[in-house]
């Protein structure tokens, strides 16, 4: 493909078949093996749009495993600068019950386990690039987003857990007094991995549950109710991903936070099992 394609749809739970009109699929071979399904192209809101299920298709990838740093190297070599993205949540926050649509602000990492950078010091003598995630999501996508979902909450903070379990009723409490609003098991390294190659990123998510409940008699979680509840936001999802792809300013050139230097320096990394 010669022509960049600058925006992506990144689905999570839920949303691995709802752009299957989107007929071509690319294989792309990355340093970090491969994605976690072929990327497909193709129009979405009038837009030239790539879009990568996360999870893979019939949900084959717990969140530990989702090739995040292969994922987001294979979107930026076909030129992708901004990333929509869609992910299934549960409430710390009595004022945001299910099936709440939310565009969050900010993150809270508790992941453990995951490669979360492409500047591990790994690369001989290339320099260590710290990446400024102070906001982790772009302003000009987070507005877009909030346009063409003028019923969505705007800001929270997600807590990022490792998974696939669900949280103890002591973890919830915990993560609700350090601050987080919401909790997710893949936003992370997703999110600041897609930062530093400059691509700026923007999430719709959906409130599917009470987490491991806020008040007593609350609703606990399970896979079934995130699945069933997702299902159920999922055309107001899918309407609201194409309304922010289209309200993205056609002159949007991604979200810088690193030396000029890093996006290239990556993307000129040798693909994994060549010199």
């Amino acid at each position: 493909m010669t022509d960049a394609i600058p925006l992506a749809v990144i689905g999570g739970t839920g949303l691995e078949q709802a752009f299957d009109a989107l007929e071509e699929r690319l294989e792309i071979d990355t340093p970090y093996g491969p994605t976690s399904e072929p990327v497909a192209v193709g129009e979405i809101a009038g837009r030239r749009v790539a879009f990568l299920p996360r999870h893979g298709r019939g949900h084959a990838l717990p969140p530990g495993s989702i090739p995040a740093r292969a994922n987001a190297w294979a979107l930026a070599s076909l030129g992708v600068r901004g990333i929509v993205s869609s992910a299934a949540v549960g409430s710390l926050d009595p004022d945001l019950p299910p099936p709440a649509l939310v565009i969050p602000d900010q993150l809270l990492d508790r992941t453990r386990h995951r490669a979360d950078s492409f500047f591990d010091g790994t690369v001989p003598g290339e320099p260590v690039r710290h990446l400024p995630l102070a906001d982790p999501f772009c302003p000009v996508l987070r507005l877009a987003a909030a346009e063409a979902a003028p019923t969505a909450h705007r800001g929270a903070t997600v807590a990022v857990i490792e998974g696939p379990r669900f949280s103890t009723r002591a973890e919830s409490r915990s993560l609700r007094r350090d601050g987080a609003h919401l909790v997710n098991m893949t936003l992370l390294p997703e999110v600041a991995l897609a930062a530093e190659l400059g691509i700026g990123t923007v999430t719709v998510c959906v409130v599917t549950d009470m987490d491991a409940g806020v008040a007593e008699g609350d609703e606990t979680v399970s896979a079934e109710v995130v699945y069933a509840r997702f299902a159920g936001a999922l055309p107001e999802v899918v309407a609201s991903i194409e309304r922010t792809i289209a309200a993205v300013p056609h002159d949007y050139a991604g979200r810088v936070l690193l030396d000029e230097r890093a996006r290239g320096d990556v993307l000129a990394r040798p693909l994994l099992g060549r010199d």
